[in-house]
């Protein structure tokens, strides 16, 4: 029996790449940032733009602001408390380590979904999945080099976020899709707004960023008003994750997952270029072969998951807050 063809849509596949840029753009914006502005302030202009751009142009297209309306939200208050966490970790990993590093051991967020799949989820996951998770997360310890003298604790920061990032994913599933993509971009946008709104009124007069951590100072010190030539750069990043979050959700509408996903790991090279032009970041040896294990890890995962004619999860998952 002949097998049926995959479904390839231009679009899907353009969606899918836009994505993964406007992804890219995020992180190389943030980590630039990061160095005169707290995690929060940035996540508030952001935050600022993304809703904005949602209230006036992607909830509109999708049908009115009736979609909000949602059934389940203690479900929104999870999935929004769980981006918040794997922003928070990532981010900060993103601003104190080599854009490179910290975006490749994202990566492994659809390795960490198929694990929670199994214990939250019930699911069945054979043992090419399972190989796969193993593999992907040896290229996590190769970059992390857990060792004396050369394990950096700030790695365990994007790792914490892929753990967030994939909680999301797995609560996302319990939705069962009944809610818009719009709808589900909306709840965590607002959470961001929220919280960031919160954190600045607490912690904006820098009072509470003591001490010499590098994270704590990232998170904690004062606020400021952005300098006039950073305003685009706040624009930029807004419009860049309103935009990439949708983009993204229309990919998975259009094509199947396995043919999407090698497209988002265009993020990867993205990362490494921005590195060496932006930032004068070179990988070393064991971060591109670790790089490659957790890529190659990551599209068996999903190639498993789509013969298995279930949603794949993404394997660079984003909130468009």
């Amino acid at each position: 029996m002949t097998q049926p063809q995959t479904k390839i849509s231009l679009f899907g596949v353009f969606a899918a790449i836009g994505a993964a840029v406007c992804f890219s753009i995020i992180d190389v914006i943030f980590k630039f940032l990061s160095g005169d502005y707290p995690l929060y302030e940035v996540v508030l202009l952001r935050s600022v733009v993304a809703m904005i751009v949602l209230l006036t142009l992607i909830i509109p297209l999708e049908g009115g602001f009736g979609i909000l309306r949602t059934r389940q939200p203690g479900l929104h208050l999870l999935r929004s408390l769980a981006v918040l966490f794997a922003n928070l970790c990532f981010f900060t990993g993103l601003a104190i380590m080599p854009i490179a590093e910290a975006v490749a051991i994202a990566f492994a967020t659809p390795l960490v979904v198929t694990t929670l799949s199994v214990v939250f989820l019930k699911e069945r996951v054979g043992p090419w999945r399972w190989l796969a998770v193993a593999v992907g997360f040896a290229g996590v310890l190769l970059i992390m080099r857990p060792g004396p003298g050369t394990f950096q604790p700030a790695a365990l920061l994007p790792l914490l976020g892929a753990c967030g990032y994939a909680t999301l994913h797995v609560l996302t599933r319990r939705a069962g899709g009944t809610d818009r993509a719009a709808t589900l971009s909306f709840y965590p946008t607002l959470g961001f707004l929220v919280v960031s709104a919160l954190v600045g009124i607490v912690t904006g007069d820098g009072r509470f960023a003591t001490g010499d951590s590098a994270a704590l100072q990232f998170i904690l010190r004062g606020w400021i008003w952005p300098a006039p030539q950073d305003w685009i750069l706040f624009l930029t990043v807004g419009l860049a994750g309103s935009i990439g979050g949708y983009l993204v959700s229309q990919a998975y509408r259009q094509c199947e997952a396995g043919l999407v996903a090698p497209f988002e790991y265009i993020a990867m090279p993205m990362a490494v270029l921005w590195g060496v032009l932006v930032f004068n970041e070179w990988p070393d040896g064991p971060v591109w072969i670790g790089s490659a294990l957790i890529i190659g890890a990551g599209l068996v995962s999903v190639w498993r998951e789509t013969r298995r004619s279930r949603p794949a999860p993404r394997p660079r998952p984003r909130s468009t807050g």
